[in-house]
């Protein structure tokens, strides 16, 4: 049976999604637990390669095995495999040719920051520190050009190649809380490698007064990584939501709430 997992997760412990040769990851993670609960050794897909440090408000993974727990079940004994920092919080059967990543239409994520020259320990390793005041309504107005299908090139780090640097932002906001944290959230069709990092980066110049949002469009039309603001550091990364329109057995658990 084809079986998906809904989790969530702190990453600052692993090296990211992916089974990596030189620390621990999420998914060998998660496979180690499966074989412990079930004695069968699985490939579990996930919905994306989160990199080492980011985070996961909401994620799915799917795996093939043969289970007789019932799945309202599963999520709790899995648990008990799993470290405090991994949690299932919901299986469901799906269909055969499921799979987590390419059967997803959109994701969000979200990107903390929190403005302020003291540090504070109860936001270590979950939001970037930044020294100085921002300006969140600048960094609004910036947001609204990232909005669109167009040419990302000007906000990715080289990793893996890809085909084409052309993707389509839903939307892209940032919001401030009482507590004076910034919260950007950007949702897309799909994401080039460190691309969220990079446009939160630029908000963030944008916020400083370092750039405008007209800054914004002429770097995204040159298509030059060095014009953008910085890539930011994983720990304010949060897969945040996740949209399944074709699979019905998904829907109770909320992904996009």
């Amino acid at each position: 049976m084809n079986i998906a997992l809904i989790l969530s997760y702190n990453g600052t412990n692993y090296h990211g999604w992916q089974v990596q040769k030189n620390g621990a990851s999420i998914q060998q993670t998660l496979e180690e637990a499966i074989h412990r609960l079930l004695g069968q050794k699985t490939h579990v897909s996930g919905v994306g390669r989160t990199d080492a440090g980011v985070h996961a408000r909401r994620y799915v993974a799917n795996f093939k095995a043969d289970c007789t727990i019932p799945m309202e079940r599963l999520p709790f004994a899995l648990n008990a495999q799993l470290p405090e920092d991994i949690a299932v919080t919901g299986a469901v059967c799906v269909p055969e040719d499921f799979d987590a990543r390419f059967d997803c239409t959109k994701k969000e994520y979200a990107y903390y920051v929190y403005p302020s020259p003291m540090r504070d320990p109860f936001l270590s390793g979950r939001a970037y520190r930044y020294n100085y005041p921002l300006d969140v309504a600048k960094m609004q107005a910036a947001a609204q050009r990232f909005v669109g299908k167009q040419d990302f090139a000007a906000v990715r780090s080289q990793g893996t190649p890809v085909k084409s640097t052309v993707r389509t932002v839903f939307w892209c906001e940032a919001e401030q809380d009482e507590q004076g944290l910034i919260r950007i959230r950007v949702c897309g069709d799909g994401f080039l490698y460190n691309m969220v990092r990079a446009i939160s980066g630029t908000l963030v110049y944008a916020g400083g007064g370092k750039l405008s949002p007209d800054d914004v469009t002429a770097i995204l039309q040159s298509g030059d990584r060095e014009l953008a603001g910085p890539t930011l550091p994983a720990c304010g990364l949060f897969m945040n939501r996740l949209w399944y329109d074709h699979t019905p057995e998904l829907d109770r658990f909320a992904l996009f709430k």
